[in-house]
Formats: C-alpha cells, structure tokens, sequence
C-alpha cells in the first residue's frame, strides 16, 4: 500500500545534477565545463541581452524615423447608423443627439474627447445632431433627412 510519505519518483524521471569544478575525477574540472579564456570563462560573468560583442549595437545603427505630432486631436468615430439605433431604441427625448446621449447610450466611452459624424449607414429622422466634427458625406444625409448638424 502507497502513502505519502513513502511515494518515489519513477526510474528515470530525475537526472542528478551536473557538479561542475570538483576536481578531474568527475570529468567537469579544470575549466569547469567554460571553455578556456575570455569573459565568460571568468566568475560574475554575465552579458547584457542587447550586447553584441562590441559590435555598434542594432539601436545605434537603425536610423531614428517618424515624428508624432504633440498636438494632435484624437476624434471618437460615431457612424450615421449608430445614431439611427439610438432613435429606433427610444432613447432620445427630444429631437437633438448630444454628445451627453451619446455618452450615456454607451456609443463613446469619454465624455471630455472630440466627437466626430461619419456618414456611414443611413439616416431616416429629421434630428439635430452635435459634435465636434463631421464628414462631408454625414452633413448631406442629415440634411436630406431633414436634420441640422451644429459644430460645437
């Protein structure tokens, strides 16, 4: 009968461990298994990920490129179509989608950033529709919907 404190591993299933530097009889003296000069043969040896032997490391000689502009605004993309649920759901109380509407109906997910309308899908309700921004193609189906679009 097997119990805990009497369970083995199975043969062959744990290796010993390879004593390095315990003299010639064991067959890893001498250099203890480093080879024979240079840095890593030496004790505290380590080498940096990124080092290459001396050589001009690979960030040094790839050329730095690009610029990103520190200014830049980062719009939230609202689709005509996304809009078009929101009146079809009901969750609109007056004819304006604001940016607060769509805030709350969970269409964007920051209040404070710049909203832009695209013109993707389509419109059928004459509603006014805030935002920031909008695309060409979203002001003439708004309008020929019978809507307005006012920038804020």
């Amino acid at each position: 009968m097997s119990y805990l404190s009497n369970l083995k591993y199975a043969a062959g299933a744990v290796k010993k461990k390879k004593r390095v530097a315990r003299g010639s009889g064991s067959g890893h003296g001498k250099t203890a298994t480093r080879g024979s000069n240079g840095q890593l043969s030496r004790s505290g040896a380590k080498r940096r990920a990124w080092f290459e032997g001396g050589q001009m490391p690979i960030q040094r000689r790839v050329p730095k490129f690009g610029f990103t502009p520190p200014f830049k605004i980062h719009y939230q993309a609202v689709n005509l179509y996304q809009i078009q649920k929101l009146i079809d759901a009901g969750k609109l109380d007056e004819n304006t989608v604001t940016i607060e509407v769509l805030f709350q109906a969970g269409v964007i997910s920051k209040a404070a950033q710049p909203v832009k309308i695209l013109g993707s899908g389509e419109i059928t309700s004459a509603v006014t529709v805030k935002g920031h921004q909008f695309s060409k193609s979203a002001i003439e189906k708004i309008e020929a919907a019978g809507g307005k679009t006012e920038k804020i």
